[in-house]
């Protein structure tokens, strides 16, 4: 006999209620048809569900999507916009699939920050070695050296990057209403220099090693009952905690583990390290910021610093909202 993943949803509550009863007059009784429970369950057959694989394309184009003439994402084929429920009652792969499309669009607009706005990329720490994390920023050719006037714009918090204001305006609505490039466009037109920042890239995924622990019980001088008996628990436990994974993570997913890179694992020390690396060296006499979000929390506080460290060699600097006509 087996049972659905349906069934899967009252586990929590035996459980709890197995935990509840503990030291109670039945609960050899309730342990015993727990583990009953949990024996006539077929995990294999639980695990297949109709979740399709959660391999996604890497390209627009593998999406079957585009940006049109009007900087709107729409189906190649059909001309519709994004779908987000393109699987009914697949929620957790929909999701999935909407962020691996972020992924891609992402990179796009970076492409679009060098290609369309002639900005450079720029790496941070300016020395870091070859094998540590590192980050990036965007600049202007003249931004470091613009006599007069430097633009420089900071996102709000989230999975936004550098170049971005909302990835969901971007993939529902159009890349004006979703990125910065309106502008650095019209910034650059009136003689500014730019420079974007990227505070949320404050880290580096990499694969968690995997840890193999060797059993002691060979070389252990107990006796062989009491090494039967523990090695008897350790492998329930370790049934218990592989079920519990496998629910949990049904596809196996990568367990990843995050490098920060150094002096900007956070928005906050990004805007500072920006500050003393970049900004504070430009020759402009005037420097404004556009901020949204928290990234104008990011602004204040960077603005405190420098009044703390009386660092700001003179420069007039403030927080600008330009509208976009």
């Amino acid at each position: 006999m087996s049972i659905s993943l349906s069934s899967l949803i009252l586990l929590p509550i035996w459980i709890n209620m197995a935990q509840i009863q503990q030291g109670g007059p039945d609960e050899k009784e309730k342990t015993t048809a727990l583990k009953d429970l949990l024996s006539r369950i077929d995990l294999d057959e639980l695990m297949k569900k109709d979740e399709p694989p959660l391999d996604f394309p890497d390209t627009l184009e593998g999406f079957e999507y585009a940006f049109n003439e009007k900087g709107q994402l729409r189906h190649i084929k059909t001309g519709e916009p994004f779908v987000f429920n393109y699987r009914e009652d697949l929620h957790r792969w929909n999701q999935k699939r909407y962020e691996a499309l972020g992924e891609i669009i992402t990179k796009y607009v970076y492409e679009l920050l060098e290609k369309d706005c002639n900005l450079k990329k720029i790496s941070i720490p300016v020395d870091a070695t070859e094998s540590e994390p590192k980050s990036f920023i965007f600049m202007s050719e003249d931004a470091l050296t613009n006599p007069q006037k430097l633009m420089v714009l900071i996102h709000g918090s989230g999975v936004v990057r550098a170049g971005q204001w909302a990835r969901r305006l971007i993939i529902n609505e159009d890349l004006d209403s979703g990125t910065q490039i309106p502008f650095i466009k019209r910034a650059v037109a009136e003689g500014y220099g730019v420079i974007v920042l990227n505070p949320n890239e404050n880290y580096i995924e990499v694969e968690k090693p995997k840890i193999h622990v060797q059993s002691s019980s060979d070389s252990s001088d107990e006796p062989a009952e009491k090494r039967e008996r523990k090695d008897k628990v350790s492998k329930e436990t370790k049934k218990r905690r592989d079920f519990y994974e496998k629910y949990r993570n049904p596809q196996r997913e990568k367990e990843m583990m995050q490098l920060y890179i150094r002096e900007n694992g956070s928005p906050e020390e990004h805007a500072v390290y920006v500050w003393d690396h970049f900004i504070a060296q430009a020759a402009a006499e005037n420097v404004f910021f556009v901020a949204h979000s928290y990234g104008g929390l990011a602004f204040v506080e960077l603005q405190l610093m420098i009044k703390q460290a009386n660092s700001d060699a003179g420069k007039c600097f403030r927080l600008a909202v330009w509208k976009n006509h």
